[in-house]
């Protein structure tokens, strides 16, 4: 929604807009351009008349700002409609779905074009490094978004990404998720398959080594131009079209259609990041007609995402990570990912599960899997009120990773796990914060608290 007022402030929209606790990177952005934001919802909000309300799929049919528009006659409208209505039919939408990998795969590519000199548009659910923002408003031909999954509106209960009418596309993976719309795996793998067989005329870059991806490969009508895409030693059942072989030093080697196309340098790190690159450079050369050497030329200059391994400081020679993932797969990934980089280096990861999925036993087993890269693990309180028989237990799980050999300690309140940080950081050592939220403020806090004079 943030990234949305972005792209309508620079259209020359006069924006506002409503939330019940901003926190960065989004309401630092907000401030920035200009966009007042109402702290907390409230009719009032809404006495200067706007010509449209965006409504956000947080929004029931009684919320108090839902009801004023209705009883004052303002047009409303979800986020995908708006961005259907006043941006797409201007430009060729490409969409990059799926459960892990969407926003940094949508950011490449869009880098990738911008680079290339293409100028698309983006919307991506992160501040990109290179636009320094979740939005860019071009002027080429493409509209590179990223495709959430997620339904529209409480009057609109369709996954956003069947509004954007993508001409081409990335399937990363799907992975059931997202529970609290999707009660069971069939129907979140209806919206996937829904979704490609919307895609054409394509490319539809499509990640093989995924179960998923490939039941919806099997099971959907699909007329776009398939393009699969992995890494090597991923389980294939066939070898993919695009395939990468990792080599030292963040390089990889790509076989294209049985070709050697050579060595590629990228900036990013983990094998699943190596799958994000391969489905960006797809788009940009099977759609975007970008030739490969171009490409190779400008792959390496990409900054990334916020909150996607990103550190936000080393107090004390201890290197401290933001990450977004929630989900127990993008949790494993991503401390693959940093044991890959940090060797042998100790590892600290703090877990806030705070999203409608990672707050739900749905998934409990699989965080049991999900540290092993973990030298310590530590889990905050769930995030959100729900019964007994649906919550995440916490305790459960720190008591079956110690099982697994990892140790681990379920927290009461953020502040005990911050101490614990305090007491177990040492220099050399890595920490990762991992949740979808603001974790309280942790990440501030501990910069602080990790300086040497901690102790003194």
């Amino acid at each position: 929604m943030g990234a949305l007022a972005g792209l309508l402030k620079k259209k020359g929209y006069t924006v506002t807009g409503s939330d019940a606790g901003a926190y960065p990177p989004m309401s630092d952005e907000l401030i920035t351009l200009g966009i007042p934001l109402f702290e907390g919802y409230s009719a009032s909000n809404l006495n200067h008349n706007p010509d449209l309300v965006v409504v956000g799929n947080v929004c029931r049919n009684d919320h108090v700002e839902a009801v004023a528009a209705r009883e004052k006659g303002i047009p409303c409208a979800s986020f995908p409609q708006t961005l259907r209505q006043l941006f797409l039919p201007h430009q060729i939408p490409y969409v990059v779905a799926g459960t892990h990998g969407k926003t940094t795969t949508t950011a490449l590519l869009a880098y990738l074009l911008e680079t290339c000199g293409q100028s698309p548009s983006v919307l991506v659910g992160g501040i990109t490094k290179d636009f320094g923002a979740g939005y860019k408003l071009g002027t080429g031909d493409y509209f590179v978004i990223e495709g959430d999954e997620y339904d529209s509106a409480y009057f609109e209960k369709v996954p956003k990404f069947l509004s954007y009418e993508p001409q081409g596309a990335v399937l990363t993976s799907v992975e059931h998720d997202h529970i609290d719309i999707y009660p069971s795996k069939e129907s979140y793998f209806q919206a996937f398959s829904s979704f490609a067989e919307l895609v054409f005329p394509g490319p539809l870059a499509v990640y093989t080594g995924d179960e998923g991806c490939r039941e919806i490969l099997e099971t959907s009508a699909i007329n776009a131009q398939v393009v699969t895409y992995g890494v090597a030693n991923d389980p294939f059942v066939f070898e993919p079209a695009w395939l990468a072989t990792p080599r030292n030093d963040n390089r990889f080697s790509l076989m294209v259609e049985g070709i050697n196309r050579g060595l590629f340098d990228t900036s990013l790190i983990g094998r699943h990041n190596l799958r994000n690159t391969l489905a960006a450079l797809i788009l940009a050369h099977v759609g975007a007609k970008i030739p490969l050497e171009e490409l190779r030329e400008a792959l390496p200059g990409f900054g990334g995402i916020a909150r996607r391994q990103q550190i936000v400081g080393t107090p004390n020679n201890i290197t401290l990570y933001d990450d977004f993932a929630h989900h127990p797969t993008a949790v494993r990934v991503t401390l693959d990912a940093l044991r890959y980089r940090h060797g042998k280096s100790r590892i600290i990861a703090a877990f806030e599960p705070r999203s409608a999925t990672a707050c739900r036993k749905l998934h409990q087993e699989q965080y049991t899997t999900s540290f092993f890269n973990a030298d310590l693990a530590l889990l905050a309180p769930v995030g959100r009120n729900l019964p007994d028989s649906e919550i995440l237990d916490t305790a459960v799980l720190a008591t079956e990773l110690n099982q697994k050999g990892v140790p681990a300690r379920a927290t009461s309140t953020i502040e005990e796990l911050r101490n614990i940080v305090i007491e177990e950081a040492q220099p050399g050592d890595v920490v990762v914060l991992f949740s979808n939220g603001s974790f309280g403020g942790l990440h501030q806090k501990l910069l602080n608290d990790l300086l040497p004079t901690k102790n003194v």
